[in-house]
């Protein structure tokens, strides 16, 4: 068995005492009373995700798992990309290692590996995108957090298979900022020790009677901690929301318009002598490539520098009355429209030496530039990778509530959606490069096939040009019943039809001009979801579930012929408990999973597999007068219970940790005028496997951040931020298209954030 990469990994061992150690420290004692602590306040919030039509529920009335993270728990975490917030909810495997967009998310040991096959996000309830996914697109990339946002909410199977878009994974909610009576708003700069330059406003309250709006948004520019030789991340966002409030309800319109990109970062060689948080191969020699686009000769100069984001924007409305006589009527819609591209600079087999291939070409190796490689200088064959996605998606979910006598609160809903995806790849482009930071091309006499010769790669070529259209129609009906004070029945069952029309051109390395594949797909499905509630006293609750849900085909399914239907399953079990100094929310969960088919995107052939799961997920807080300390995260137990191929059958589910947990203390104190937090975070990861065959160890690691605020009551305030302080080479994966190469994406290395700013 190999492993990748070992400094700085922790023992194993010692990283499960300090879980069990933390744990421990946060464990329901009745020994400890706070005077003073925000616990209720925090268990009375509303939780609208996972509810039918988005109606809202206490959340220690919830019988499923949900995380909420506020707006300042999202001050505290900094995160570097929409991806990496999620990193706080328990049971989610996030590698957002790859930049601002484009990572991989994973939850509860269901399968994955690339991209986010089970994960949907939604904006005040209505999702962002028809389908989870598909090849070089996750739903976080096209979704930017900033100051408008209001909390997150995060729920893990549950009812979340039957309401909403109907996801059996992970749905992630984005509620916005709402004006109020009085105005409010937020000025912020942000700057780093890489340069970073970042503007945050946010501004709301009343514009007529019954009438508020909330309008934010940043502008940023940096080269990134992994520095390109140029501005490599860059971008914009504006978001207005406006609320328009009736006697007997409301309407809530929003747009969000995006421009926001960065160098998407990948694996890179792991015994080269870098310095693995901060290397980047792509640099300004690299940074532009001549590429055919056409079997007519066409060819076209991409600029690599735009990396992977989103130019385009993300409206929708929220609808709500209530007619009296126990009838509301609801509506969620949401359009979504825009590019979500890629041009990624993607590393192709093992780095050898400058010697190794001097001795294939039978002269000294020199680069592009005109220099002499040392013997002992580094080469590989890289390759430019086009990805040109040009998406639309418009979802409505409509309802009509009625809650009858007898305790009875019943829901009739439809949800419709039409998405589409017109897409221009061209990956491999293989050429040899000097494997140095922001290194050369080699001289153009020096082919991909001499770096073969050498002990390296040749590369590939794949091109496709493609269009998908898809339509859904659902019906689910939903009934929660109050039995008594202690017992909450509820019941829910959706049946969802797709329709998808699918043409592709493809070839080696671009469109040929033949269309190889013009087919439709029909297909419906059923999901159902039924949970007990008991309320045991006013501080300790308990529920249990069973859900069923599915996954439909997209294009990328339809392309490889994969057309079968993720069907999954899941058991839940859950505690809650409340006091004035705890909040503890444990869930264990069960899930099968019978037939998941992985697509690559990149002309290697993927595979069919079944698994399941098992685990237990903590998410807990404990208040002990000035200090608090939060814990979140999960031990699970995954099993490839089928697959394709059969020495896989028993192994780990890949790239997923056994376990990881996130212990986040933060004491507060005074210092003249200003009220302060220290604040930090220990973030704890076990042992992956890169690849379902269990070859390849990815180590466990860990990784420390730390910060401090200030604020003054004239509104003033300042913020710094350190993020991975002890330089962790932690890796999130190993190189999937050669699984074997000693190549790996590093976690970002250190990084310092300073900010300023002032709330009126």
């Amino acid at each position: 068995m190999k492993r990748l990469h070992t400094e700085d990994g922790p023992i194993r061992a010692a990283v499960r005492t300090a879980a069990w150690i933390a744990l421990i420290t946060v464990a329901p004692s009745s020994s400890l009373y706070a005077q003073d602590s925000d616990s209720e306040e925090v268990i009375e919030e509303i939780i609208t995700i996972g509810t039918p039509g988005g109606a809202g529920i206490q959340k220690r009335d919830i019988s499923y798992a949900v995380s909420v993270i506020d707006s300042a728990d999202i001050e505290k975490f900094s995160p570097k990309s929409t991806a990496d917030l999620l990193k706080s909810i328990p049971g989610v495997w996030v590698e957002s290692s790859g930049g601002v967009a484009g990572a991989n998310i994973d939850v509860r040991g269901l399968p994955g590996g690339s991209d986010a096959p089970f994960v949907t996000m939604t904006i005040n309830g209505a999702p962002l995108y028809g389908t989870e996914m598909l090849s070089f697109f996750e739903q976080s990339s096209i979704f930017r957090v900033d100051e408008t946002i209001a909390s997150v909410e995060g729920l893990r199977g549950g009812p979340g298979a039957v309401f909403g878009k109907g996801e059996p994974g992970l749905t992630v909610n984005f509620n916005l900022k709402r004006g109020q009576e009085d105005t409010e708003g937020r000025v912020k700069y942000t700057t780093s020790d890489y340069d970073l330059q970042r503007f945050d406003g946010v501004l709301s309250g009343k514009l007529a009677e019954d009438l508020y709006y909330m309008i934010g948004g940043y502008a940023q520019s940096s080269p990134g901690i992994r520095d390109a030789q140029f501005t490599s991340e860059e971008g914009h966002q504006f978001t207005i929301n406006l609320t328009k409030e009736f006697d007997n309800g409301l309407i809530n319109v929003f747009t969000r318009v995006t421009d926001d990109h960065g160098q998407w970062y990948l694996p890179q060689c792991l015994n080269c002598g870098h310095d693995d948080g901060e290397f980047s191969q792509l640099g300004n020699a690299t940074r532009l490539r001549e590429i055919q686009i056409s079997a007519g000769g066409d060819t076209e100069v991409f600029d690599f520098a735009d990396g992977r984001g989103w130019d385009g924007s993300v409206s929708g409305a929220n609808i709500e009355f209530d007619f009296g006589d126990g009838w509301t009527f609801r509506d969620n819609l949401s359009l979504t429209t825009g590019d979500a591209d890629t041009f990624g600079f993607v590393p192709s087999g093992t780095a050898v030496t400058a010697a190794d291939l001097s001795a294939v070409i039978g002269g000294p190796v020199m680069t592009a530039g005109g220099s002499t490689l040392g013997a002992g200088d580094f080469v590989q064959t890289y390759g430019h990778w086009v990805v040109m996605k040009d998406l639309r998606s418009f979802t409505n979910d409509i309802s009509i509530n009625k809650e009858f006598d007898g305790g009875h609160d019943v829901t009739f809903g439809i949800y419709q959606s039409s998405f589409s995806s017109d897409d221009f790849w061209s990956l491999g482009n293989p050429v040899p490069v000097h494997n140095t930071a922001n290194g050369d091309f080699l001289d153009a006499a020096i082919t991909p096939a001499d770096m073969a010769a050498a002990g390296g790669d040749a590369g590939f070529m794949f091109g496709l040009a493609s269009a998908g259209d898809a339509r859904t129609t659902a019906f689910y009906i939903a009934d929660s019943w109050q039995i008594n004070d202690a017992f909450r029945l509820d019941a829910g069952v959706r049946r969802e039809s797709i329709e998808i029309d699918y043409v592709l051109d493809t070839g080696g390395g671009f469109p040929d001009g033949t269309r190889d594949l013009n087919t439709s797909l029909d297909d419906d499905q059923t999901a159902y979801t039924v949970g007990l509630n008991w309320d045991f006293d006013d501080d300790l609750g308990f529920f249990g579930r069973y859900s069923n849900g599915y996954l439909f085909p997209h294009f990328d399914n339809v392309r490889e012929n994969n057309l079968e239907v993720n069907d999954v399953s899941q058991v839940e079990f859950g505690v809650k408990y409340s006091t004035d100094n705890y909040d503890v929310f444990a869930t264990a969960f069960f899930n099968e999973n019978d037939s998941f088919d992985s697509v690559v995107g990149s002309g290697i052939p993927g595979s069919s597999f079944e698994t399941e799961a098992k685990g237990i997920e903590i998410d807990a807080t404990a208040v002990f007068g000035l200090l608090n300390i939060g814990v979140s995260g999960v031990f699970q137990d995954t099993e490839i219970t089928a697959s394709d191929t059969p020495a896989n059958i028993g192994n780990t589910v890949l790239r997923q940790p056994d376990f990881q947990f996130r212990i986040s203390p933060s004491i507060d104190f005074e210092v003249g005028s200003f009220l302060g937090t220290v604040y930090g975070a220990i973030t704890l990861v076990d042992d992956r496997f890169s690849g379902n065959a269990n070859t390849v160890v990815l180590p466990s690691y860990e990784k420390i951040d730390v910060g401090v605020l200030l604020s003054s009551d004239s509104g003033f305030f300042v913020q710094l931020h350190a993020d991975n302080i002890g330089d962790s080479d932690g890796i999130t994966e190993g190189d999937p298209r050669n699984p074997t190469s000693p190549n790996g994406r590093p976690i970002l290395g250190t990084s310092v954030k300073f900010s300023v700013g002032y709330d009126f």
